[in-house]
């Protein structure tokens, strides 16, 4: 890469791991990447330097527990830790930065609330820690931030890095266009998909959702979009399959590389060129949606609907997520269901 242009390879990795039941399971999971790192850095080589390595959600561990309690007792890990400072240490050691796969986080602040939660490594330590704002509901019983009415972090953080401006967000967030929305107008120019996004919405018709979304958000933003989806087979994180199709998007919408869909381990790369990105947005005038935003005309956004402030006691159930999307359908007018 040299000094006066910003062209360099991203790496998308899909993984395929048995879910661990207990902290001591996360480890070899983290060998295992660290090595597909390497792969990813030293076998793409001679085309072009990999500076960039996306892993999946739930790449550490998945939430296989059905409650607060046993996540946060079983499996959550505060963030730093010794896995964190593994990273840290690859991307030293290869110059390259790296979007962990979630954790599954507990922090003292909010008591035993779990977070699904990534961290962007670079060789400097960690620059972003991002907790999943959207949880899968009625499934997921991670807490969003939005479940803090005190909660004074940066919600969608954006990293300024040497490979350019990254901002990420997980799985289900990328079908609320508004949060992509508000990390380019925090300055992200590449957006980091990590996802464990399972069948039938995968990557591949007639419900391709996966690649549409993809494609649709990369274009709204003008942005390039590296997207890292879990791989696992059903057998390894039942009762779901994980169709893969990792894959890079450039800031036209255009598919640049996708891994083949399918279950099994897989490292898919293609080129981001961040100089041409940022003349694209300074000269387009035309499709500059962010610059065309009439932000004033959108009442519903100065109205809650889904209830915030409900997991401060650590205690969010699929039960009580069930209520949450009742009142909120409530709002809206909609029916039965």
């Amino acid at each position: 890469m040299s000094e006066d242009r910003i062209r360099y390879a991203a790496a998308a990795c899909s993984t395929d791991f048995p879910n661990p039941a207990e902290r001591s399971g996360i480890r070899p999971h983290v060998d295992r990447m660290l090595e597909m790192v390497d792969m990813a850095v030293e076998g793409y080589a001679p085309f072009i330097p990999v500076k960039l390595v996306v892993f999946p959600e739930f790449a550490h561990a998945a939430p296989v527990y059905p409650t607060v309690g046993d996540l946060y007792d079983k499996l959550a890990v505060p963030i730093p830790n010794e896995h964190t400072e593994r990273y840290v240490e690859k991307a030293k050691e290869q110059g390259v930065y790296i979007q962990t796969g979630s954790f599954l986080e507990r922090d003292d602040k909010y008591g035993r609330a779990v977070f699904n939660t990534t961290c962007l490594v670079g060789p400097e330590g960690i620059l972003t820690k991002y907790r999943k704002a959207n949880p899968w509901v009625p499934w997921e019983v991670h807490a969003s931030p939005h479940d803090f009415p005190d909660y004074e972090e940066e919600v969608f953080p954006v990293a300024d890095t040497e490979i350019g401006k990254l901002g990420v967000a997980t799985c289900y967030d990328w079908l609320f266009p508004e949060v992509l929305r508000q990390l380019t107008a925090n300055g992200a120019e590449v957006l980091i998909r990590i996802s464990a996004y399972m069948d039938p919405w995968g990557a591949t018709p007639p419900m391709d959702w996966w690649t549409v979304v993809n494609r649709c958000r990369a274009i709204e933003n003008v942005a390039y979009v590296v997207a890292s989806n879990q791989g696992a087979s059903l057998s390894h994180y039942p009762p779901f399959s994980w169709p893969g199709g990792s894959m890079l998007v450039d800031y036209e919408g255009r598919l640049l590389a996708q891994a083949d869909p399918g279950p099994g381990e897989k490292i898919v790369v293609a080129t981001v060129d961040v100089d041409a990105l940022r003349h694209e947005r300074a000269v387009r005038r035309g499709h500059q949606n962010l610059a065309h935003s009439r932000n004033e005309l959108y009442p519903m956004y100065r109205r809650p609907l889904y209830p915030g402030g409900r997991g401060a006691e650590g205690d969010l159930t699929v039960e009580g997520n069930d209520e949450a999307i009742a009142e909120a359908k409530g709002k809206l007018g909609y029916g039965i269901g």
